[in-house]
C-alpha cells in the first residue's frame, strides 16, 4: 500500500499525552536541554578516545557533534510538528508503520533501562571510595529508591532534580573551561602555556594513524547519547512546541563548547599519552596538571553529579517511552496506567530492570552482563537511523498537507538527510572493523531483528499493513 493511499496512521499518544501533567516549566526544560548535553560518557568515556585518537580527538568530536546536530535538527523538526511523550518512536510509527516505532520504541526503553544500572554502579563506586567497606549494591539501591520517589510523584519533581543537576554539571564544565583557555593564554597564576607543544608534538595529530582516530572517533559517537529525552520530556512541558524549538537551536553552539571545546582543551594542555588521561580521567589529568588542589575529588563530585543526574534523565524516558508505547497497543495494558498525571507502573517497572541489570553484574558478570552490554552498543544508531529516515518522509507529508506546522525545519532537506544516513551506514562498517565494537553490533543486530520480526507479526496480527 502506498504512502499516498495509506488510511491516516492510528495514534492515541496525545490522548496519553494530556493525561500525563503538563508540569515541566520553560526553565526545567532549558536547563535539560543544556545539562543533557554533558553526560557522564564525556567525563569518563573520553579518556580512552583520547589515548587512541591523540590531538585528532578533537576533530573526531567534530565530526560526530555534526552528525547529532543534523539528529536532533531532523527529531526538533518532527517534535515541534507533533509533540509527544514517544517521541522518535510516535514518529518512526506515523512515517514507517507501528513495526518500526514498537522497534525503535522497545530497543530504546531497553538501552535506558540497562543505562540506569550502569550509571548506578559507577555511581555507587565513587561513593564507596569515599566510605570504603559499605557495600555496592546497597547504594545503587539507595539511589534507585530516591529517583524511583522522584519519577512516582509529579513530574515537576523530576525537573526540579534535574534543573539543579544540570546546572551544577553547567558550572563545573564553565569553570574548567575558563581555567583552561587562562592556561592556555598563559595568565593562570603558576602556569606556563603549553602553546602548541602537546598538539604537534609526540607523533604529531595522528599518531595513531588512521585506526587511531578511527577508535576515538566511534568512541565519540556514543558519548552524546541522552540527548533525546528533552523531545521526550518537551510534551509535559508549558508550551511543548517553542521548547522544543529552542532546545534545537541552541544545540549546535552547546555541543561546540562543551564537547568539542572540552577535548581541545585538554589535549592542548595535557600530553594525549599521559597515562593518567586513560586511566583516571582526561578532566581530572587537567586540574592535575594546572596544579588544582583536590582535582580528584572536585572530578568525582562532578561525574557523581553528572551519573544521578543520567539516571534520573533515563529512568523519566524510560517509563515515557514504555507508556506511549502502550498507549499504541504495543505493550501490556497494565504497564501504561496513569495516575494523578503519572505513569507510575511504567516508572516502577523501568527501575526494577534497571536494578536487574544491576543484579547480573554481580551474579553473572562473565557471560550474562557483557552479553547484556554488547546488545545496547549500538542501539542509538539504530534510533538515529529511525528519525532520518521518519524525518524523510514525514517532511515531504507535512509539506503538502500542514506546512504551518514546519517550526523547526531541517537544514537543506532532503540532502543532510540522506548525508547523515550515509554516515550512520560508514558508522556500521567501521564498526564492523573494530574487534571491540563488532560483536556490540552483531548483538545489538540481533536485538533490532527480533523486535523487528516482533512488530511486524503484532502489526499484521492487528490488521494494519505496513505504511513504508
Amino acid at each position: 500500500m502506498s504512502r499516498t493511499s495509506a488510511p491516516p496512521p492510528t495514534d492515541t499518544t496525545p490522548t496519553v499525552d494530556s493525561a500525563l501533567t503538563h508540569g515541566l516549566k520553560q526553565r526545567h526544560l532549558s536547563m535539560i536541554a543544556l545539562g543533557g548535553v554533558i553526560g557522564a560518557g564525556l567525563f569518563v568515556g573520553s579518556g580512552a578516545g583520547i589515548a587512541a585518537a591523540g590531538p585528532s580527538i578533537v576533530i573526531a568530536y567534530g565530526i560526530s557533534g555534526l552528525l547529532v546536530m543534523f539528529v536532533m535538527r531532523m527529531l526538533g523538526e518532527m517534535s515541534a510538528a507533533n509533540p509527544a511523550s514517544g517521541s522518535f518512536s510516535v514518529h518512526a510509527d506515523r512515517a514507517i508503520g507501528p513495526w518500526a516505532g514498537f522497534t525503535a520504541g522497545w530497543s530504546f526503553w531497553v538501552l535506558l533501562c540497562v543505562a540506569v544500572g550502569l550509571e548506578g554502579i559507577g555511581a555507587a563506586k565513587i561513593v564507596t571510595g569515599w566510605l570504603p567497606g559499605t557495600p555496592e549494591w546497597a547504594w545503587v539501591a539507595l539511589f534507585m529508591l530516591v529517583f524511583l520517589g522522584t519519577n512516582l510523584a509529579a513530574v515537576k519533581n523530576f525537573g526540579e532534580f534535574e534543573f539543579w543537576f544540570a546546572a551544577l554539571k553547567v558550572v563545573a564544565i564553565t569553570l574548567f573551561l575558563v581555567l583552561g583557555v587562562l592556561a592556555l593564554l598563559g595568565v593562570l597564576p603558576g602556569t606556563d602555556s603549553p602553546g602548541a607543544s602537546n598538539l604537534t608534538g609526540d607523533g604529531g595529530l595522528l599518531p595513531n594513524g588512521s585506526d587511531g582516530f578511527i577508535i576515538g572517533l566511534l568512541a565519540s559517537v556514543f558519548a552524546y547519547g541522552g540527548l533525546e529525552t528533552v523531545t521526550i520530556a518537551a510534551a509535559e512541558s508549558e508550551n511543548p512546541v517553542q521548547g522544543v524549538a529552542k532546545a534545537v537551536r541552541t544545540a549546535m553552539w552547546r555541543i561546540a563548547v562543551f564537547y568539542v571545546g572540552s577535548m581541545a582543551v585538554i589535549v592542548a594542555l595535557v600530553p594525549w599519552d599521559d597515562p593518567a588521561v586513560a586511566e583516571v580521567g582526561p578532566f581530572y589529568a587537567a586540574l592535575d596538571h594546572l596544579g588544582i588542589s583536590g582535582a580528584a575529588e572536585i572530578m568525582n563530585v562532578v561525574i557523581l553529579i553528572a551519573l544521578l543526574s543520567a539516571m534520573n534523565a533515563n529512568i523519566y524516558g524510560a517509563s515515557r517511552m514504555a507508556c506511549s508505547l502502550v498507549a499504541r497497543g504495543q505493550g501490556p495494558k497494565r504497564l501504561g496506567t496513569i495516575s494523578s498525571g503519572v505513569p507510575r507502573n511504567a516508572v516502577l517497572v523501568s527501575s526494577v530492570f534497571g536494578f536487574l541489570c544491576v543484579l547480573l553484574s554481580y551474579w553473572r558478570p562473565d557471560d550474562v552482563f557483557p552479553w547484556l552490554l554488547n546488545m545496547i552498543g549500538a542501539v542509538i544508531l539504530v534510533v538515529w537511523i529511525f528519525i532520518a529516515v521518519s524525518q524523510l518522509i514525514l517532511r515531504s507529508r507535512m509539506e503538502r498537507e500542514a506546512p504551518e506546522k514546519l517550526v523547526v525545519r531541517m537544514w537543506l532537506f532532503p540532502v543532510l538527510t540522506i548525508v547523515a544516513l550515509l554516515a550512520m551506514a560508514g558508522i556500521f562498517f567501521l564498526m564492523l572493523r573494530q574487534p571491540d565494537t563488532r560483536d556490540q553490533l552483531l548483538a545489538t543486530g540481533a536485538l533490532t531483528a527480533v523486535l523487528i520480526v516482533t512488530g511486524l507479526i503484532r502489526q499484521k496480527r492487528a490488521g494494519r499493513e505496513p505504511r513504508a
